[in-house]
């Protein structure tokens, strides 16, 4: 099976909040502390590379006690492009290495990180995939070191792994059966985990990480399923995030409990490589 990627149109220069949008529109809350808009309306959003995003966004404030400084800026980014991810093979904790579109894509968003404010440190979590990801994006950045969380994994996706996604009803009908299910409690079986526990180490590690890296940017590197997760902790009551692309960009501020989207699904950085449409991940909504 051939990949097929899609290129961007090198964009013009734009001011937040407009954006161009791409084929797919999917709607984002992002809740602002006040004190946070207000940073926000003082910055130049040229260097924020809100260019071209694949996603419409749509914004809401919400008033807050969040003192300037005191919210961490976290960048979390998914990894890059796998031979796995262009056959639509369902990878979950199976430890894939990039193949070499998605080292160019690394490479990519590495020069890009390296381009916009300090990057204090950068996670990962522990498989290849990512693991390369955060290294040349940590290289790139002032040579950091990279700090492995094996909660930042992908879900645990039990007897589907390895299986390509289309042939996975015939060979494993009950485990894609309950990878299709609405309850949230659900596992998977052969060892797979249900949403409600990918949800809760993967937020529990975003949050450790906020609360340490108070007035810090700092670049988490994971998986699709995972920054689903981290997106519903942020907007419990929207639509779904939809496809999480491959390098994709997005933006959390935490404040203590509070957690706000600044920006989601930028890959605005893929002009050269382009990027593969299917954001296969953890759940029944990300193919």
């Amino acid at each position: 099976m051939s990949a097929v990627r899609t290129q961007w149109a090198s964009p013009g220069c734009l001011h937040f909040p407009r954006f161009l949008t791409r084929s797919v529109k999917i709607a984002v809350c992002l809740k602002f502390p006040a004190t946070i808009k207000a940073l926000l309306l003082k910055q130049s959003f040229a260097s924020t590379r809100l260019l071209n995003p694949p996603h419409s966004l749509s914004m809401s404030f919400s008033s807050s006690s969040c003192m300037d400084g005191s919210y961490a800026e976290i960048v979390v980014v998914r990894h890059g492009e796998t031979e796995w991810n262009a056959d639509g093979r369902i990878q979950g904790h199976l430890d894939v290495e990039l193949n070499e579109a998605g080292k160019q894509q690394a490479a990519l968003v590495a020069d890009r990180l390296s381009k916009e404010p300090k990057i204090s440190a950068v996670y990962s979590s522990d498989l290849k995939r990512a693991l390369v990801t955060a290294e040349t994006i940590a290289a790139k950045c002032g040579g950091l070191e990279v700090i492995t969380d094996p909660d930042l994994r992908e879900r645990n996706l039990g007897e589907l792994q390895g299986l390509v996604f289309r042939e996975a009803a015939k060979l494993s009908p009950k485990a894609h059966k309950a990878f299709l299910s609405h309850r949230t409690d659900q596992d998977i079986p052969g060892g797979g985990e249900s949403l409600d526990h990918l949800f809760q180490r993967c937020t529990s590690s975003l949050q450790r990480i906020g609360n340490k890296h108070k007035g810090e940017r700092v670049v988490v590197v994971s998986h699709g399923g995972v920054i689903r997760s981290l997106y519903k902790r942020a907007c419990p009551n929207g639509k779904s995030g939809g496809k999480v692309l491959n390098t994709s960009v997005n933006i959390f501020y935490l404040c203590d409990e509070e957690w706000t989207i600044k920006s989601w699904g930028d890959v605005s950085h893929l002009q050269q490589t382009g990027y593969l449409e299917l954001g296969f991940g953890g759940d029944k909504t990300s193919g």
